[in-house]
């Protein structure tokens, strides 16, 4: 698996980064920074040796954070063994790889690597699910396509959660 590693404004070019949508590019050049020295969320990127910066050109990234869920947004199936209060949830917030390395599956393997790193926080802080709201049509078409389910509706996106278990099944060695 490729080699992700903590954004550092020192070493990584996030001004070269574009992956074809603003809303995206914007965050890692303007947000993910000063998101991370806030302890609001961690942003890991994929990034290969200087470019004519002097620095690494990301080539992927993904953001990660904190959250919860309503109890009653998840299937009754696995509402039922929950408490009635906020449910813990990890968040994806971000996942984007530069345009142009589309079609090299990249995507893919971010992701993969996004769900690894979080089955590893969550061996010390607990989550029932990972949930991504889906910046168009194409992203929700990618994460169910890798086993996401549909969840809920937030701020005019479609919510898609995967339960931490299929996460742990996923990279657990006892499966």
């Amino acid at each position: 698996m490729p080699g992700f590693v903590q954004l550092d404004k020192s070493l990584h070019d996030r001004t070269a980064f574009d992956c074809g949508e603003e809303e995206l590019n914007a965050f890692l050049k303007t947000k993910a920074v000063a998101h991370q020295s806030a302890n609001i969320s961690r942003t890991m990127v994929l990034a290969v040796d200087n470019n004519d910066t002097g620095k690494c050109t990301i080539k992927a990234f993904y953001t990660v954070s904190a959250t919860t869920i309503e109890r009653d947004t998840l299937p009754a199936s696995s509402a039922k063994k929950l408490p009635h209060y906020p449910i813990p949830v990890f968040l994806l917030a971000q996942l984007a790889v530069d345009a142009r390395c589309r079609g090299s599956g990249l995507g893919k393997i971010t992701l993969i690597c996004s769900l690894q790193y979080l089955y590893e926080v969550s061996k010390e802080m607990p989550a029932n699910a990972v949930v991504v709201d889906c910046l168009n049509v194409q992203a929700e078409q990618f994460y169910l396509k890798y086993g996401f389910e549909e969840l809920c509706e937030v701020n005019g996106r479609k919510r898609l959660y995967m339960p931490m278990k299929t996460v742990a099944e996923l990279f657990s060695e006892s499966v």
